[in-house]
């Protein structure tokens, strides 16, 4: 058992040293190479599914464009489909995803021809091109 973690250890500090640094800025971070079976895959689902999916109006920016830019169609939106005082955060009890099938998600995600798939709840949380701004 020794001689297993002892190798163990000793590999992972190997592989740990070769590793790049980056810096916490998006220059730093924007600079790491893509990986290869990103960069040559031909086609890749990224799939929003989270909070925003409840309302199911406009797009997983909802949120902002509801609150933050005060968006007529989403603010008429919530006065004809939810009570006055309404918040976002009360959409969370009801994100219960009752007919969700991940045997079935697999199943059609890997015959579309996807080389990978990306799950998304938030839309900070899944850029496939680099930061040009912060807050987007």
């Amino acid at each position: 058992m020794f001689t297993f973690v002892a190798t163990l250890l000793l590999f992972v500090s190997q592989f740990s040293s070769v590793q790049a640094k980056y810096e916490a800025t998006w220059k730093s971070l924007d600079s790491r190479p893509l990986p290869s079976w990103y960069d040559e895959a031909k086609f890749g689902i990224f799939m929003h599914w989270g909070v925003f999916s409840v309302p199911s109006f406009d797009s997983e920016w909802f949120w902002w464009y509801w609150k933050g830019r005060n968006n007529p169609k989403c603010v008429e939106f919530m006065k004809k489909n939810y009570p006055p005082g309404f918040s976002y955060a009360d959409f969370a009890p009801m994100f219960r995803a009752e007919f969700f099938d991940p045997d079935l998600w697999a199943d059609l995600l890997e015959r579309s021809g996807a080389r990978f798939v990306s799950l998304c709840t938030s839309t900070t949380g899944c850029q496939a091109e680099p930061h040009t701004h912060g807050n987007h």
